[in-house]
């Protein structure tokens, strides 16, 4: 029995022991929560979906904004992302970080993703929130509150449409 406990308890670290990383330049943006990039090899590398958001679709309201967000943020950057997981198209499901625009030789800290939370331009996927690290998991459901309350992006819109709905 003890030793049932004691799996379940180490399982969320086994989890994030499996995580992979991958160097890579941002070549592409497909919309506001997928991109593409480059492996130092100068080979494309895998489409990228950004774990943990999902952003309006291409033709929904604030659609087009959201993409042109996540293109300023992560174009042309060199990028390390970090995932575990790859969705039933093939694209790598993980966290896309870059280095802050305004901190040189900080390293990539810049998470993407929230980012686009921070300023309205996609919704916190709670569906797959279970998938995330517990920290990652509070900082987006933070991001997401503190632009909902401020009515910025997507939350300017009296009854934004969520993309899965």
């Amino acid at each position: 029995m003890n030793r049932c406990f004691l799996l379940l308890a180490l399982l969320p670290c086994l989890t994030l022991a499996d995580e992979q990383s991958l160097s890579c330049y941002v070549v592409g943006v497909s919309n506001g929560d997928t991109l593409s990039c480059f492996d130092p090899e100068r080979r494309i590398a895998d489409e990228i979906r950004l774990r943990g958001i999902d952003a309006p679709e291409t033709k929904q309201p604030f659609g087009q904004l959201s993409k042109q967000s996540l293109s300023q943020l992560a174009h042309g950057q060199p990028a390390t992302v970090k995932w575990s997981k790859r969705d039933r198209w093939g694209r790598i499901i993980g966290t896309v970080w870059i280095e802050p625009v305004d901190c040189p030789g900080c390293g990539h800290t810049l998470d993407v993703g929230r980012a686009q939370l921070s300023v309205g331009m996609a919704w916190w996927f709670r569906r797959y929130a279970s998938e995330q690290p517990d920290e990652e998991r509070r900082q987006y459901k933070f991001e997401e509150r503190e632009a909902k309350t401020r009515s910025i992006g997507l939350w300017q819109d009296k009854d934004p449409v969520a993309p899965w709905e």
